[in-house]
């Protein structure tokens, strides 16, 4: 009996083709993008000083594919797709060195692999002041730290490493932050601590609390140290990612524990050289003035007189002089833009310190 397209079975193997076909598609594409990387690379050598990443030049790509969107994929899953397909094309011209404040499993290592993709050596490192000595050393090209989260604020220790470094800022990573409990207890009440990162910790302090509370809570210096120690102690649970949790092979026993359910943490990446504009970016800025009153005011209103958008401002102490702050400060817009040229040579030329930390895309 002769096959029919209303047939299931008929149209099943048309679509299995037609499936074949895109693949032997694509892969041929992936070649010919390969092939182009290459050549960039090539004549990038031929250049006295090649800079081979170019974070703009990444955004750009990754606005056009978010503006092309049509579906059914969903668009944070493409975005994926196209930031690994140029991390392996980009391999090809120079591999990548990223430090990151480690181990693996981290989330920190998970925001490096949301930037880069997997095709960089990723270099764990034992503090995120290490991440600036290494990316300052040149042991690494570049580096992703921690700068705050969206319950529990700023991570100061970044803010004051700033102050004291010439590494500048060259992009930012947003990344949704679920925690799981995990433990190789049989039972909850079997658990007697609970090992995290203070930030953790407060972050699912609810949790615990209504789960937990006889359980005694043991800070550590990042989540995967805690999944690690969970591993070899039954009696201890951890607050990890689920990528700590297979790294060190300890079950999951509650998933996503965070007590805010849109737990969030900024990272930033580190290099050593200035970036040229993407058309969507950010500028992080130190700045400090006199402590007398009306100094914050004066520092402000240069931005705010030529209607730049302010979107944070954190104070550190300055530790010059009691009761004295500096203030990092992020607004909207690239360094070279005119107007932020403009406010921030007046404020110069009025005796304010400016640093300009680092502008950079936004992340997408």
């Amino acid at each position: 009996m002769p096959e029919h397209p209303e047939d299931p079975e008929w149209r099943l193997r048309e679509l299995r083709a037609r499936i074949d076909l895109i693949d032997s598609q694509l892969q041929e594409l992936l070649a010919d993008r390969a092939t182009c990387a290459q050549l960039i690379a090539k004549a990038k050598q031929e250049q006295a000083d090649p800079i081979f990443y170019r974070p703009e030049r990444e955004r750009q790509i990754l606005a056009q594919v978010a503006s092309r969107h049509r579906g059914p994929l969903p668009k944070d899953d493409v975005l994926r797709i196209f930031r690994e397909i140029m991390g392996v094309c980009l391999a090809l011209e120079h591999k990548l060195v990223v430090a990151y404040f480690g181990p693996e499993g981290s989330f920190t290592e998970g925001a490096l692999r949301k930037h880069f993709g997997g095709a960089v050596d990723a270099l764990a490192v034992t503090t995120i002041a290490e991440v600036f000595r290494s990316v300052a050393a040149k042991t690494a090209d570049f580096g992703v730290v921690p700068v705050e989260n969206s319950a529990e604020g700023i991570v100061s220790h970044t803010h004051d490493l700033f102050v004291q470094s010439a590494v500048v800022i060259v992009g930012e990573v947003v990344l949704r932050v679920h925690h799981q409990l995990m433990t190789k207890a049989a039972t909850l009440p079997e658990v007697k601590q609970i090992a995290a990162h203070p930030q953790a910790l407060a972050q699912c302090r609810d949790w615990i609390e209504g789960h937990l509370p006889h359980a005694e809570l043991i800070a550590v210096s990042n989540n995967a140290e805690a999944a690690r120690r969970a591993a070899a102690d039954p009696t201890l649970a951890a607050i990890a990612s689920v990528e700590a949790a297979a790294r060190w092979q300890v079950p999951i026993v509650a998933h996503n524990i965070e007590d805010a359910p849109d737990n969030t943490t900024r990272f930033f990446v580190i290099g050593r050289d200035p970036i040229g504009p993407s058309g969507q970016d950010k500028t992080t800025l130190l700045l400090a003035a006199p402590h007398r009153p009306g100094s914050l005011h004066a520092l402000l209103e240069p931005f705010a007189r030529r209607a730049i958008s302010l979107l944070r401002i954190e104070s550190r102490p300055a530790r010059r002089a009691l009761w004295e702050y500096i203030f990092f400060v992020d607004i909207v817009g690239h360094q070279s833009d005119p107007a932020i040229r403009e406010a921030l040579e007046e404020l110069e030329a009025d005796g304010r310190v400016v640093r300009r930390l680092g502008s950079y895309p936004q992340a997408i």
